[in-house]
C-alpha cells in the first residue's frame, strides 16, 4: 500500500486526488477480464492511489445489480449492459462506460453430433474444413430437427450480450431466424418466430450444459470454447473475429451517479486499465504467457493454463488438433481497442432494435443521443492525456483527440458482407433480410 501512497503526490496535479481510494470491482470468469487482473497484479491501481479488491460474480445479472445498488464500484461488463440498463431494457439504471476492455474473444461451439451432421455441407481445403464456416451449413441440421419434431437449442450468456447478437447475426446470415423479443407484449423470451431457440447459460456452465445435451451449441467467450475441445464434447465452428472482424466486446462499467460523485477516481481507474491493456498487447503480445499464468489462478478465471493459452497466445483450436493462427483473437490495446467509440454503442443498439428488444422505430438522432449518454470518450481522453503528460504513454498510442468524432469508418468485414456505418443506423437495419426494419413492430 505504501507504493500507492508515495506515488500520489507526484500525480495529484495531473488529475486530482481520488475521492474514493478503496474500491471493489466485479468480473465474470472469462479471459477478457484480463485488464483488471493485470492492473491489480502490476500495481497500476496502487500507483494511482487506488486500493482495489477484485471479486468474481455468479452471473451477469448479479454483477449488474451489484453495480446499480453500490455493492460494487464498477465491473467488467458486456458491452450491451450499460446500454440496455440506460434505455430500460431489463433493470432501469443509468450506467456509463469510459473504457472498452477488448476486441473479439468469442466463439460459437456445437456438439459433436451436430458437427458431424454439419460436415456434409462444409467444403474442405487440404483435407480440413474451409473457414469461415457459415450458418448455411447448420441450416439443414436445424431443418432435420424440425422435421423430427425436435427443437434446436443454443446457449448465449445474457439477453444484451455480444454473444447473443453475434450468434443471432451468424444464424440470420445463414438464413436461420433466431427469434424476436416483444417486451411491449410482455414476451422477453427472444424466441418468437424462431428457427433456433436461444436461452441464457452462464459462461462457465456452457460445456457441462452442452455435454448434458440441454443445448446443441453455444456462443461464449474464452476459455469455454476451448474447454469443449479439451473435454472432447464439442467443436468450435467460428470465432467472432470471423463474424465481425475486430468487434468490440466487453467494457468497464460504472453507474453515472458513481462517476459524478468520484470523477478523479474514475479517471484514475481508466488510467490504470489503459496501462494494463497496453501491457497485454505490447511487443507483439510478448507478455501473454505471463498473463495466462495470472488468469489461470482460481481467483481469476481458474481454468487450466493450457486451455487459456490456446486463444490468448494467438491461436485457436477448432476440431481437436486443427489449430490455426488467429493473432487478433484477443485484442486489448491495438486498433484503439480501449477507446469508447459511439459507433460501437450504436451497433449494439441496432441489434437490440433488429431483434425487438427496442419495440418501436427510433430516428437516427436517438441512437447517437443514447450512445453519448452511455459512452464517455471525454473521461477516456482525460485519462489518456494524463498518461501522456506523465510520460507513461505517447500520443501515438491514442486516437487524435482533436479530430476524433467517435465514429469508426464504415465497416464491411462482416460474414454477410453488409456494411455498417454508425452514422446511419436505420439505413443499416433496412439491409437485413431477417430482422425488424424501420417502421416494423411485432
Amino acid at each position: 500500500m505504501l507504493m500507492g501512497l508515495v506515488a500520489m503526490p507526484a500525480l495529484a496535479e495531473t488529475v486530482g486526488w481520488p475521492e474514493k481510494a478503496e474500491l471493489k470491482f466485479g468480473f465474470i470468469k472469462l479471459t477478457d477480464m484480463a485488464p483488471l487482473a493485470v492492473a491489480y497484479e502490476k500495481g497500476y491501481f496502487e500507483e494511482e492511489g487506488l486500493f482495489v479488491t477484485l471479486e468474481a460474480q455468479a452471473n451477469w445479472k448479479v454483477l449488474l445489480d451489484r453495480v446499480i445498488d453500490g455493492q460494487l464500484d464498477g465491473a467488467h461488463m458486456l458491452a450491451g449492459q450499460p446500454l440496455g440498463a440506460t434505455i430500460g431494457y431489463g433493470t432501469q439504471a443509468h450506467i456509463i462506460t469510459a473504457f472498452s476492455m477488448d476486441l473479439n474473444g468469442n466463439g460459437i461451439t456445437v456438439s459433436n453430433d451436430v458437427w458431424e451432421a454439419m460436415k456434409a455441407s462444409i467444403p474442405e481445403q487440404d483435407g480440413k474444413p474451409l473457414h469461415p464456416i457459415k450458418a448455411d451449413a447448420l441450416k439443414p441440421v436445424v431443418e432435420a430437427y424440425r422435421k423430427d419434431g425436435k427443437p434446436f437449442r443454443m446457449g448465449m450468456v445474457f439477453p444484451v450480450s455480444t454473444h447473443n447478437y453475434e450468434l443471432r447475426y451468424w444464424l440470420a446470415a445463414g438464413g436461420l431466424n433466431p427469434g424476436f423479443y416483444a417486451p411491449h407484449k410482455g414476451d422477453t423470451s427472444g424466441q418468437l418466430q424462431a428457427d433456433v431457440l436461444l436461452s441464457v447459460t452462464p459462461p462457465p456452465q456452457m460445456p457441462a450444459t452442452l455435454e448434458a445435451s440441454t443445448i446443441h451449441g453455444y456462443c461464449v467467450g474464452e476459455p469455454w470454447n476451448q474447454q469443449a475441445v479439451f473435454k472432447g464434447i464439442g467443436v468450435p465452428v467460428i470465432t467472432d473475429y470471423e463474424i465481425w472482424k475486430n468487434n468490440p466486446e466487453k467494457v468497464f462499467g460504472v453507474s453515472k451517479a458513481w462517476a459524478d460523485k468520484y470523477p478523479n477516481t474514475h479517471i484514475r481507474v481508466v488510467k490504470a486499465l489503459i496501462r494494463a491493456a497496453k501491457w497485454l498487447d505490447e511487443n507483439d503480445n510478448a507478455n501473454r504467457a505471463e498473463a495466462v499464468k495470472i488468469l489461470a489462478r482460481p481467483n481469476y478465471v481458474g481454468a487450466d493454463e493450457e486451455v487459456i493459452a490456446n486463444s490468448m497466445t494467438g491461436t485457436f483450436e477448432y476440431e481437436k488438433g486443427d489449430i490455426r493462427p488467429v493473432p487478433d483473437f484477443n485484442v486489448f490495446f491495438r486498433h484503439n481497442a480501449t477507446y469508447p467509440y459511439y459507433s460501437d454503442a450504436i451497433w449494439y443498439l441496432t441489434q437490440m432494435r433488429r431483434w425487438g428488444q427496442i419495440s418501436e422505430s427510433k430516428p437516427d438522432s436517438w441512437y447517437l443521443q443514447t450512445a453519448k449518454e452511455v459512452y464517455r470518450p471525454d473521461v477516456y481522453a482525460a485519462a489518456a492525456k494524463a498518461l501522456i503528460d506523465e510520460g507513461k504513454m505517447g500520443t501515438s498510442d491514442f486516437p487524435d483527440f482533436d479530430s476524433e468524432d467517435g465514429f469508426k469508418p464504415p465497416q464491411s468485414e462482416f460474414i454477410d458482407g453488409i456494411t455498417y456505418d454508425g452514422r446511419h443506423p436505420n439505413t443499416y437495419l433496412n439491409q437485413f433480410p431477417i430482422g425488424l426494419k424501420d417502421g416494423d413492430r411485432l
